[in-house]
């Protein structure tokens, strides 16, 4: 599973960076986003939702978010 660390970084830029590292895996592989920016509570499953990619989890843990996204098939 790749890790995508956009700590430190505000939005648009964790968006940006999975938007990026998602094309790099297979389909059904996924992409663990590491971010936080608060907003991506909001941003990533607005993202997924957009390009059709399956949000497997989203949690809050000590000094931000991890969100766990599975590429699309196709």
């Amino acid at each position: 599973m790749k890790t995508v660390d956009a700590l430190g970084t505000w939005c648009p830029v964790p968006i940006h960076m999975i938007d990026r590292a998602i094309t790099t895996v297979a389909p059904g592989d996924r992409v663990t986003l590491l971010a936080d920016d608060p907003l991506i509570e909001v941003d990533l499953p607005a993202w997924c939702h957009d390009t059709g990619h399956e949000l497997v989890e989203l949690r809050e843990e000590p000094g931000g978010w991890r969100g766990v996204v599975r590429r699309r098939p196709g």
